[in-house]
């Protein structure tokens, strides 16, 4: 059985409020650029890759975004628990809950993309122990689950 955690998920502008605030908490700016790449990115209701994301900002923006500076500020929210990145398809996802850190568990549609997640402590935390038994530290488990979603198989 799963251990759930807890949480509110944000959505809309209370969203992007509670990312803007997480970031300042975690000592970094929350600039007007950072904003709109946090707003693309949550807008999204599956993974997107971050020259997708420079393409919305750009067109938002009216000019030409690159690309480099949309990866540095992904890298950024992923460190800050803004995003998460989905591994496997090199894509992102914004954080319904970017106040709450834990190791998410993904399962994402091979036919359609769509990407959600679901909390494991018992599964995670079993697999921070494993590395931690083989001499590594800092453990931070990914894992991402593939297959078809309920409305791709049925």
């Amino acid at each position: 059985m799963a251990t759930q955690h807890k949480h509110h998920e944000h959505t809309g502008d209370e969203l992007v409020e509670a990312a803007g605030k997480v970031l300042v908490e975690a000592g970094e700016q929350w600039t007007t650029m950072r904003e709109d790449v946090f707003r693309a990115l949550a807008d999204q209701q599956r993974p997107v890759s971050a020259y997708d994301i420079a393409e919305e900002v750009g067109a938002r923006r009216g000019k030409r975004v690159a690309a480099n500076s949309v990866y540095r500020i992904l890298d950024l929210f992923v460190r800050t628990n803004l995003a998460n990145r989905i591994e496997s398809a090199n894509a992102y996802l914004a954080n319904a809950h970017p106040g709450c850190r834990h190791d998410c568990i993904f399962l994402i549609c091979d036919d359609c993309g769509q990407a959600e997640h679901f909390d494991d402590d018992k599964l995670t935390d079993s697999l921070r122990e494993a590395g931690k038994a083989h001499g590594y530290s800092n453990v931070r488990p990914v894992v991402e689950l593939r297959g078809l979603c309920r409305d791709c198989a049925g």
